[in-house]
């Protein structure tokens, strides 16, 4: 069985740790952003690609990057708690 937090026990928000996580997804995201466009452009150059398969591959790529950068937060928030009891 799992322990649930109890309800009545209060819980304040450790900003030191969303100002890290979140900062840490603003650097961590430009780069997979970037790394999303820049490569679904050389990959259609790369393969000889029109301008519509190029946007339509970027926009898979851009895709896979949010779910790179959902679960990075998810796992910063493992390591770095949001939350801490007062």
């Amino acid at each position: 069985m799992s322990k649930l937090p109890n309800s009545t026990a209060r819980r304040a928000i450790a900003w030191p740790s969303v100002v890290t996580v979140i900062s840490a997804a603003i650097l961590i995201g430009a780069e997979v952003f970037g790394a999303a466009f820049a490569g679904g452009w050389a990959l259609a150059i790369l393969f000889g690609l029109d301008d519509t398969a190029a946007h339509i591959l970027q926009g898979v790529l851009f895709v896979l990057g949010v779910v790179i950068m959902v679960g990075f937060v998810r796992n910063a928030q493992r390591i770095e708690p949001f939350y801490k009891r007062a």
